[in-house]
């Protein structure tokens, strides 16, 4: 009775995978040694999915494999090769965050050059007593601002789901694997 109130009050999520062979937690295509191997896309996503499903409890993994393939030394590195993985998937998206911030700048001063010379040239045109001036005027306005949305984008929305998506696999980067055995 002790051992379920203990982990009755265990905040922690227990997410299982079970596999019939080692092989099938990683892509059978990648050509890197078995530690640094990338994890199968299915395995992946599952682990990723779970780890979103649980919020913000911790959690762990806990792969469930036949006696016999716990048996292989394969099975020591399942732990720091999952880790290692999403440690690679966790600097992806930092890349992915500073190249759009970079985007960001730059689009900035490219946008604000352009609704610059889009007011200077509403000014000009609204100098001009026509209608069609006047017009033409209003027009240079809506598309100056228009071409600020690009940066806008980016600097107000663009970045959250990245970072969102980067702490994510920081967390998976370091989450505790457990290897238990199946029974049949």
């Amino acid at each position: 009775m002790t051992a379920n109130s203990d982990r009755d009050k265990d905040p922690t999520v227990a997410v299982e995978l079970r596999l019939d062979r080692i092989s099938r937690l990683y892509n059978s295509l990648d050509p890197a040694p078995f530690r640094e191997k990338e994890l199968e896309a299915a395995a992946d996503a599952y682990i990723v999915g779970s780890a979103e499903d649980a919020g913000p409890r911790p959690i762990r993994l806990v792969v469930m494999l036949p006696p016999s393939e716990l048996a292989k030394q394969e099975a020591d590195h399942i732990g720091p090769s999952i880790r290692h993985h999403f440690e690679l998937r966790r600097d992806s998206e930092n890349r992915s965050l500073r190249n759009m911030w970079w985007r960001g700048r730059v689009s900035l001063v490219v946008g604000l050059a352009f609704l610059a010379a889009c007011l200077v040239g509403r000014n000009l045109l609204l100098s001009m007593p026509s209608t069609v001036a006047h017009i033409l005027s209003e027009g240079l306005l809506i598309v100056g601002w228009v071409a600020m949305w690009g940066p806008l984008d980016v600097f107000l929305y663009g970045w959250w789901p990245i970072r969102a998506r980067w702490k994510l696999l920081d967390r998976l980067s370091r989450i505790d694997v457990e290897l238990k055995s199946q029974t049949s």
